[in-house]
C-alpha cells in the first residue's frame, strides 16, 4: 500500500471525529452566546414561568377536569414542560437567521470545518438550553404545588422524552431560519407554526372540552401526544395518558427528525 493511499484511508476514518469534533466546538460558541447574554436564557424562562402562574392561580380554578385524579396543577405541569421546549425551538429559527444575516455562514464555509457542524452545533446547543430550563420549570413546578405520582425513573423518563421532542422541533425551526434569512422574519414566519401546535392542543385543558371537529386534531397532533406522554410517565395511567402514548411520541419525534433535518441540511446547502 503506498503512503499516499494510507494517508487517504487515515482522513476518511478521521471524518466522523472532526465532524464531531466541529459540531462540538460550535455547540460551545453558541453556549458561550447564552452566558454573555444571559437576557436570552432570561427571557426564555419568563415567559413558560408567567403561563405556570396565570394557570394556576387566575384560570385554573376556572378549568375543572372531567375526572379528578389529581390536581389541575398536575395537569397542567407537563403541559407548560412541553410547551417550554416548543417555544425554545424557536430560538433555532432566529440563531440560524442571525448568522446567515450577519455573514457567519460565509466565514464558517471559508474555515477548515466540517458543514454539518453548524447545523449540528446550533441544535445541540439549543438542546442543552432545553435541559436547563425544564430543571428550572420542574423546580418552579414543585414550588407552585406539582407532585410527582410514579417515581423517579418515570420523572427521567419523561425529562429525556421532553429534550428529545424538543430536538426535534429545533429541526423544523432550524429549516424556518434558514428559508427567511432573517431573524424579526423567522420570529413572525414560526407563529403560525406554533398557533395550532401549543393553543390547538391538551397542553393546558382537556381535550373532552373543545368542540368535536378539532378534537382529532387535539388529540393526535405531537405537542398534546407528548403532552399525554408526560402525564402517563409523570402521574401514571389516568384518561388523560397512557403507555401507548409514549410510543405515539417517539414516532413522532422519529417522523420529524426523518423529515425535516434532510430538509434544513439541504437548505444549508443551497444557503451557503
Amino acid at each position: 500500500m503506498s503512503v499516499d493511499v494510507a494517508t487517504e484511508i487515515v482522513r476518511e476514518r478521521s471524518l466522523p471525529v472532526r465532524a464531531i469534533r466541529d459540531a462540538l466546538a460550535v455547540t460551545g460558541r453558541n453556549l458561550i452566546a447564552y452566558r454573555r447574554v444571559p437576557q436570552l436564557v432570561v427571557f426564555s424562562t419568563i415567559q413558560p414561568v408567567i403561563f405556570v402562574v396565570m394557570f394556576r392561580y387566575v384560570f385554573g380554578g376556572a378549568i375543572a377536569l372531567p375526572v379528578s385524579f389529581f390536581p389541575y396543577v398536575d395537569f397542567l405541569m407537563p403541559g407548560v414542560f412541553v410547551q417550554t421546549v416548543v417555544f425554545g425551538a424557536l430560538a433555532t429559527a432566529i440563531g440560524l437567521a442571525s448568522d446567515m444575516k450577519s455573514g457567519l455562514m460565509e466565514r464558517f464555509r471559508s474555515l477548515p470545518m466540517a458543514r454539518s457542524a453548524v447545523l449540528a452545533g446550533r441544535t445541540l446547543a439549543d438542546l442543552t438550553r432545553n435541559l436547563f430550563v425544564v430543571l428550572l420549570m420542574l423546580a418552579v413546578g414543585f414550588l407552585v404545588g406539582f407532585r410527582l405520582h410514579t417515581d423517579v425513573l418515570g420523572l427521567i423518563g419523561g425529562i429525556l422524552l421532553l429534550l428529545a421532542f424538543g430536538y426535534a422541533m429545533s429541526w423544523i425551526f432550524a429549516s424556518v431560519g434558514l428559508l427567511v434569512g432573517d431573524p424579526e422574519t423567522a420570529q413572525a414566519a414560526a407563529f403560525p407554526l406554533l398557533a395550532p401546535l401549543v393553543f390547538a392542543s391538551s397542553l393546558f385543558v382537556p381535550v373532552q372540552s373543545m368542540p368535536g371537529w378539532l378534537q382529532p386534531w387535539a388529540n393526535h397532533q405531537p405537542v398534546s401526544v407528548t403532552a399525554k406522554a408526560i402525564r402517563f410517565l409523570t402521574l401514571g395511567d389516568s384518561p388523560f395518558g397512557h403507555s401507548s402514548d409514549v410510543w405515539e411520541s417517539l414516532v413522532w419525534i422519529v417522523g420529524i427528525l426523518l423529515v425535516f433535518a434532510p430538509l434544513a441540511v439541504r437548505r444549508y446547502r443551497r444557503a451557503i
